[in-house]
C-alpha cells in the first residue's frame, strides 16, 4: 500500500483535491507547483518556473501548464483543468483521473474509456528542466496525444494579461519548438522524445482565475498565452517523455535522463522519508557553488535566521553534516561580511537582525554535538571567538550588552526577531529592549563557547567567558522570571511583556540554561498548558490580550494574526526538546504523540511536507507557505531526539 496515494473519490472531489499542493525542485531555486489534479489555485503555480537573474531576484512562471488531450476516433478528451471566473472549471479533466500516487514519482493514472494513461512528473536536479513521461497502458485502438502548452513569462508576484507586446515566434528545435514572450527572458524549450508534429493556433486563454489569491485578498486572474500544440500518435506500452527547459536538450537522452531521476528518488513510504524528501527541497546550490537554504516555498528566499535555526534539522538529524558545512562556508562569509562592514558577497537576506549570530553559534554547537569537540573547534572555533567578541565589543548597530550582562536591542520602530509582521510600517509585535530568547541564547553562547576555549586549553578565556555568563544568568532570572511561573516576553525600561508567548520555551531547551531546574519545569507547564497544540507552539496564549489565532483573510488581517495565537512546528520542535531534556524517558510516549499532528499534514495540505503555520484552534488548518524549512528541520531534529531518548537508560 502506497503512504502518499489518493483515490478517484478524492482526486474527483475538488474541495478535496484543490486543496492539495505539490512541490518541485531543482536544488537551484527552480520549482514546479501546482494541486493534485493540476488545476493552479496561485499565481505562484507554474510547471516551469525559474529564476531569472538577467531581470530580478524573483522567480518567473515560464510554463503554467501544459493540458493534455487523448484522442481515439477523432473524438477528444481533454485530461486539463482550470479555473475561469464565475467558478466554472474547464475542461474537467480531472473527472478522468482513476488515483493518484506520490511515493517515489508524482503520478497521475487516468482512465478514458478503454484508455488507460499513466503520467509522471520529475524536474531534474540542478537544471531548469522538467520532465513528464506518458505512457499508455491500455488502449484498444489508435491513439493520440495532444498537448497544448499554457505560457505565462511573468514573475511569481505578478500577472499577465493579453498584450501586443507578447512575441509570438517560434523556432523549430529537434522533435519541439523554442520560444521566448518577451525581450530579456530565457528561451523556453518544448521537446518530446518522440516525433511530433506542431500545429501554431496562438491564441490567449483569458480569465483563469486563482482561488488562493482570492482567498488572500489579492487580485486573481490572468490570461495565458498559447502558442498552438503539440501531436503525437503513442502505441499501447510507448512511453513518450515531454521535456521543458530553458535549455536545448537531445530528445534520444531524455529516457535516460528521466531513468537516472528516478533512480536517486528516494521512496516516501513513511512519515521520515517524506521529510527527508522534503528537506532536500529546501537546497539551493548556485553556479558559483555557493549553498544556501531557501527559507520556504513559493515565496520565500534565504534568510539568515532561517539558515541558521533550519540548518541542524535539514543536515545533521539526517546524517548529511557535509551539507551543512558546505551551507556554513556560505554563510560563514555573509556573516563576516557583515560583521566587518562589508558589502555582502552571498544571497543571504536579514543578515542585520541582531539575533543572527546567536543563532549561528546555535547551529554550530548542534554540530559540535553531532561530529564531535575537535572537528567542530577545527572548523568554527574561531568564528566562535569572532562573534562573541563582536558582540562584546558592541560592534552590532543593534545589539547592546549591557554592565548587567543582558543584550539589548530596539524593536520599537522596526521588526527585529523572528516576530517580523509588520502593519502600517510598524511591527505588529513591538518587541524591544532586553528580549528573551536573544538572551537565553546569549547565556547559551557564552558557556558554549567558554566549554570550548577550556576544553581546548585557553583557560583564561573560559574563566572570562565563565565569569560574564554567570553575571548574565542572575540578571537573566531578576529580569524575567515573573510571580506566576512563566518569562516575560521583553523588558524595555519600565515596560514589562506580561504576554504568554512560546519564545520562553528557549530558556528551557537550549544545552544552558539561567533557568532552575523548577524554574524551567514552570516554564515547560505553562506552555503546555496555554500554548501547546497538536501543530506546535501558539505564538500568544489564548489567555492573553489581541489573541487571533485564524490567519485568514485580506493582507492586513493576516499580519495582524501571524504572531498572535496562529501555531508554529518549529516552535513545537523546541517545546519538545525542553520536554526530553527535562523528563528524560518518561516523556516519550508524549513527544511521540505530538509527532502525530505533524504526520497527519504530510497528505492533507503540500503533498510531503510541512506549512508555514498553522490556526491556532481547531481544526489547526495550515496556512501560509506551502513548505518551510524551519518546521522541516525541527520535526526531523525532534525524531532525531527521539531515537537518542529512546536508547538512553
Amino acid at each position: 500500500m502506497s503512504y502518499l496515494r489518493f483515490e478517484k473519490a478524492v482526486m474527483t472531489n475538488l474541495e478535496e483535491s484543490l486543496r492539495r499542493e505539490l512541490l518541485r525542485t531543482n536544488r537551484s531555486g527552480a520549482y514546479s507547483s501546482s494541486t493534485l489534479v493540476d488545476c493552479n489555485t496561485r499565481k505562484y503555480h507554474g510547471l516551469l518556473v525559474v529564476p531569472v537573474p538577467e531581470i530580478d531576484d524573483e522567480n518567473h512562471v515560464l510554463l503554467s501548464s501544459l493540458d493534455c488531450t487523448v484522442i481515439q476516433h477523432g473524438a477528444e478528451f481533454n485530461l486539463g483543468l482550470h479555473k475561469y471566473q464565475g467558478n466554472n472549471y474547464s475542461p474537467k479533466g480531472h473527472k478522468y483521473i482513476r488515483e493518484f500516487d506520490a511515493s517515489l514519482v508524482p503520478t497521475t493514472t487516468y482512465r478514458v474509456g478503454g484508455v488507460i494513461l499513466k503520467r509522471e512528473t520529475i524536474f531534474q536536479a540542478y537544471e531548469d528542466r522538467i520532465l513528464i513521461r506518458y505512457t499508455l497502458e491500455d488502449a484498444h485502438s489508435a491513439t493520440t496525444l495532444r498537448f497544448r502548452p499554457f505560457l505565462a513569462f511573468r514573475s511569481v508576484r505578478q500577472f499577465t494579461h493579453e498584450n501586443s507586446v507578447a512575441s509570438r515566434e517560434y523556432q523549430n528545435v529537434e522533435n519541439g519548438i523554442k520560444t521566448c514572450m518577451y525581450a530579456g527572458y530565457p528561451d523556453l524549450y518544448m521537446q518530446f522524445s518522440k516525433k511530433n508534429e506542431f500545429i501554431f493556433q496562438p491564441d490567449w486563454y483569458r480569465g483563469i482565475e486563482y482561488p488562493k489569491e482570492q482567498e488572500r485578498g489579492y487580485a486573481s486572474n490572468e490570461d495565458l498565452y498559447v502558442p498552438g500544440y503539440f501531436e503525437v500518435a503513442i502505441k499501447k506500452g510507448e512511453s513518450i517523455i515531454f521535456a521543458a527547459s530553458t535549455k536545448n536538450v537531445k530528445p534520444s537522452t531524455l529516457k535516460k535522463l528521466f531513468d537516472e531521476e528516478v533512480g536517486v528518488r528516494v521512496p516516501r513510504d513513511n512519515f521520515y522519508h517524506c521529510l527527508v524528501t522534503a528537506a532536500h527541497q529546501f537546497h539551493n546550490r548556485q553556479p558559483n557553488d555557493d549553498r544556501y537554504l531557501l527559507a520556504g516555498y513559493p515565496w520565500f528566499k534565504c534568510r539568515a535566521r532561517d539558515t541558521f535555526i533550519a540548518l541542524p534539522g535539514l543536515t545533521l538529524a539526517i546524517g548529511e553534516p557535509d551539507y551543512f558545512e558546505l551551507v556554513m562556508k556560505t554563510a560563514e562569509k555573509g556573516l563576516r561580511e557583515f560583521m566587518e562592514e562589508k558589502p555582502l558577497s552571498v544571497k543571504i537576506y536579514e543578515m542585520e537582525q541582531p539575533d543572527v549570530p546567536l543563532w549561528a553559534v546555535w547551529a554550530i554547537q548542534q554540530y559540535v554535538k553531532s561530529e564531535g569537540r575537535d572537528k567542530g573547534f577545527k572548523l568554527y572555533g574561531q568564528l566562535l571567538k569572532d562573534i562573541v567578541t563582536y558582540i562584546e565589543n558592541g560592534g552590532h548597530p543593534n545589539l547592546r550588552l549591557d554592565d548587567n550582562g543582558l543584550l539589548y536591542s530596539n524593536g520599537r520602530d522596526k521588526a527585529v526577531t523572528w516576530m517580523n509582521s509588520t502593519a502600517n510600517g510598524r511591527p505588529v509585535v513591538p518587541r524591544s529592549g532586553y528580549i528573551v530568547e536573544f538572551n537565553a541564547l546569549w547565556y547559551n553562547a557564552l558557556k558554549f563557547c567558554a566549554s570550548m576555549a577550556a576544553e581546548q586549553g585557553d583557560q583564561k578565556s573560559a574563566d572570562k567567558l565563565e565569569a560574564l555568563a554567570a553575571k548574565t544568568k542572575q540578571s537573566f532570572v531578576d529580569t524575567f522570571v515573573n510571580e506566576y511561573g512563566y518569562l516575560l516576553d521583553y523588558v524595555d525600561g519600565n515596560m514589562m511583556d506580561w504576554s504568554v508567548r512560546p519564545n520562553q520555551i528557549f530558556a528551557v531547551a537550549l544545552d544552558y540554561s539561567p533557568l532552575s531546574q523548577q524554574q524551567m519545569k514552570s516554564v515547560v507547564d505553562i506552555c503546555t498548558r496555554e500554548l501547546l497544540t497538536p501543530k506546535g507552539l501558539r505564538s500568544l496564549s489564548p489567555k492573553s490580550g489581541g489573541y487571533n489565532p485564524m490567519y485568514v483573510g485580506p493582507q492586513t488581517q493576516r499580519d495582524y494574526a501571524y504572531h498572535q495565537g496562529t501555531a508554529w512546528p518549529w516552535l513545537g520542535g523546541f517545546y519538545m526538546e525542553a520536554c526530553l531534556k527535562l523528563y528524560k524517558r518518561t516523556r516519550l510516549s508524549f513527544v511521540e504523540r505530538q509527532m502525530v499532528g505533524y504526520e497527519d499534514e504530510i497528505d492533507y495540505h503540500a503533498i510531503g511536507t510541512i506549512s508555514e503555520l498553522f490556526d491556532g484552534n481547531p481544526p489547526f488548518h495550515g496556512r501560509g507557505a506551502m513548505a518551510f524549512a524551519m518546521n522541516v528541520a525541527e520535526i526531523l531534529r525532534t525524531m532525531k531526539l527521539l531515537e537518542k531518548y529512546s536508547y538512553q537508560k
